[in-house]
């Protein structure tokens, strides 16, 4: 008789089930499960949309493909060719009610890949949960966030009232010129009838989450100097570089007294005016770099300034003119950038975070309701699309839920924690669910009426 094998046949096979099991596949698993939230995350950090040359169909796929297994309705839009804008809506059961955007950008910054721990687009997870990725923190989790919201939501049998929309947008890291502003100007826009939208906002290294009612404006400058090229070993004045130079110290100055502002805790980031120098070029090239016995006859240097809406707008371009970049000295300016964030009626544009806003009420009782806790609100120190709305009529928040993090947003290394994401997928759950059932009606006007 042959050897009986050690183990009965139907054992052997369970070991064998059980094993597969385990090793089964994300898209095998219960999609509701945090794992399975995890590497949807992971999938959409390995899509490279950084600038200059975003793969932005790649992720437009990855984000339609969510949305049919949500069930929502989809459509693509090209407002300039080449630059996908997607377009979800969940449809709420009366659509008398006003809808609700929830909007984030699928375009990331440039990395520098030798400055990476681990590979940028690689979303490789390390022994303390963190996920390392470009769009971690900017703004991939957000948009995946809503997403994963929304899947909890469907999950639970919640059906809401409202209609919501999911705008992933392009170009929010060049200006949003061609994707959210040219969306927030459309027909398509218009007709969506929405009466609150959130945008992004910004880590926050504490408990407290921060939140956003208006942001600085952006002055993206360009200082030129001129003057007679001469031999390197000879002094004379108003050489361009020292015309330059004179300029990028009253810069510093300036720069100084707002720093020490913060820095003494009478004001916080987005309340001071910042300047910072962004590029400096001058020099005669050479095979081998730079001529090193010839003074140029240019130089030029860039700066992006941020203005918060409660400055001297009018007083700063005076200070520009006349000491910064003054005529007298060959010099001249421009501007590659200069938003205004007013109304129709040339007043700084911002969201109420008062009781006279009933969206910013719901907001903060979705989050307690969530466990979580928000800072007082704050103007946004940079920029985001939400701009584009707020200049409508909307009321925008910047709100990205992630606490106890680093600020690592455009930095190397940037990254979300595991624990942080799942949280932040409660606290947006709680917010449209909010926001989904609100049932108050709105005036008969919709946002046609109101530009």
């Amino acid at each position: 008789m042959a050897e009986q094998p050690p183990y009965p046949y139907s054992y052997c096979t369970l070991l064998i089930s059980l094993l597969f099991l385990s090793t089964a596949t994300p898209n095998e698993e219960d999609p509701s499960s945090s794992s399975a939230a995890i590497a949807r995350f992971q999938q959409y950090l390995r899509i490279n949309t950084a600038h200059p040359n975003p793969n932005y169909y790649e992720a437009a796929d990855f984000i339609v493909s969510q949305a049919k297994s949500l069930s929502l309705e989809s459509q693509t839009l090209e407002f300039v060719k080449g630059k996908p804008l997607i377009l979800l809506k969940w449809p709420g059961s009366d659509p008398n009610l006003r809808s609700v955007l929830l909007n984030s950008h699928t375009d990331v910054v440039p990395v520098e890949h030798d400055k990476w721990d681990y590979p940028p687009f690689g979303a490789e997870i390390d022994w303390e949960g963190n996920i390392y990725g470009r769009g971690s923190q900017d703004t991939k989790c957000v948009g995946m966030q809503y997403l994963e919201a929304i899947r909890r939501l469907k999950a639970s049998g919640f059906e809401p009232m409202r209609s919501i929309y999911l705008s992933f947008v392009p170009e929010e890291e060049t200006g949003g010129y061609d994707g959210a502003q040219k969306f927030a100007q459309s027909k398509i826009f218009m007709d969506m009838n929405v009466a609150i939208m959130l945008d992004e906002g910004l880590t926050s290294p504490d408990e407290n989450y921060k939140v956003f009612y208006a942001e600085r404006s952006p002055w993206w400058l360009v200082i030129k100097a001129t003057g007679a090229p001469g031999h390197g070993a000879k002094l004379y004045d108003n050489t361009a570089m020292e015309n330059l130079m004179k300029s990028v110290e009253s810069i510093r100055r300036f720069r100084d007294s707002q720093f020490d502002m913060l820095k003494a805790g009478l004001k916080n980031d987005s309340d001071v005016i910042s300047v910072n120098m962004v590029f400096l070029k001058a020099g005669t090239p050479s095979p081998t770099g730079f001529v090193m016995n010839l003074q140029p006859s240019e130089a030029e240097a860039g700066f992006d300034v941020r203005v918060p809406p409660n400055a001297d707008p009018e007083s700063l371009e005076r200070r520009i003119a006349q000491e910064w970049a003054p005529a007298s000295r060959n010099m001249t300016f421009e501007f590659k950038q200069k938003v205004a964030v007013l109304d129709k009626f040339g007043r700084p544009v911002l969201t109420a975070t008062d009781s006279s806003n009933p969206w910013w009420t719901l907001l903060e009782e979705a989050i307690k309701k969530a466990n979580g806790k928000l800072d007082k609100p704050q103007i946004m120190m940079g920029t985001t699309d939400a701009r584009y709305f707020r200049v409508r009529g909307l009321p925008a928040i910047g709100f990205s839920p992630i606490a106890n993090t680093p600020i690592l947003l455009h930095d190397h290394n940037e990254f979300l924690n595991k624990a942080e994401y799942l949280k932040g997928i409660t606290i947006y759950e709680s917010i449209i669910k909010a926001y989904a059932s609100f049932a108050k009606p709105e005036r008969n006007e919709s946002i046609k009426d109101e530009l």
